[in-house]
């Protein structure tokens, strides 16, 4: 049985790329999620949850990194910074977590190497986000270098960014197709009742959806 070490946010992405793992690419799942202070961690985390029982993932790994919140730095984690309603504007935006990514794959490539996993699955989306440096094909790139040369040498992960050149619009269609649970993922930045519909993540859904010409079935307080 070949497993995979997914990541899963609770959002869109990461919800796209485990079925892919699981219904596409024929891996077992390892779920994983982390909890790092963020202002919606509750939701995220019932969202991670819920995507994980449907994926029957063989193991569900929830960790807390609340030292990523105490680094600060983030809009996403401080609670003195407010989320920016806006729209998107040149440069890495607030709600950039410091090496967030690099952090979450370090983590993920122990637990794969521990369970004798094959791959880590991450939702990163180079074309069409927020513009974070560690969502870069790049970055991954040198990630798996660093995987590569700092375990075992008969371990062999691989790191699956199957998004990563896609724009919102394509990944809605495809979680349509694949029947993502979308309505249990979340991707709102400042709310975990109703998504706030105006902070960045809203608007790159909203958008998504509309160009797929398909209905978000979230509750949004504006859009």
């Amino acid at each position: 049985m070949k497993k995979a070490v997914c990541i899963i946010s609770g959002g869109m992405d990461s919800a796209l790329s485990s079925y892919i793992a699981k219904y596409k690419d024929g891996y077992e799942i390892i779920a994983v999620h982390f909890n790092y202070g963020q202002k919606t961690e509750d939701k995220e985390l019932e969202c991670y949850k819920y995507i994980s029982k449907s994926l029957n993932a063989i193991k569900m790994i929830d960790l807390n990194l609340h030292f990523i919140s105490d680094i600060g730095g983030s809009a996403l984690t401080d609670k003195d910074i407010e989320i920016p309603k806006d729209g998107l504007k040149p440069g890495i935006p607030i709600t950039y977590v410091p090496f967030r990514n690099g952090i979450f794959l370090s983590i993920a490539a122990a637990i794969a190497e521990k369970e004798q996993a094959d791959a880590i699955y991450i939702g990163v989306v180079q074309e069409d986000s927020s513009g974070y440096p560690d969502c870069s094909e790049n970055f991954i790139t040198s990630l798996q270098k660093a995987i590569d040369d700092g375990t075992k040498p008969e371990t062999k992960i691989k790191l699956k960014t199957p998004l990563v050149h896609l724009k919102k619009e394509e990944i809605v269609k495809e979680a349509k197709q694949m029947k993502v649970p979308l309505k249990n993922t979340w991707s709102c930045y400042e709310r975990g009742d109703k998504a706030c519909g105006v902070c960045d993540s809203c608007r790159l859904r909203l958008k998504g959806f509309k160009l797929a010409n398909l209905k978000d079935e979230i509750e949004y307080n504006q859009a």
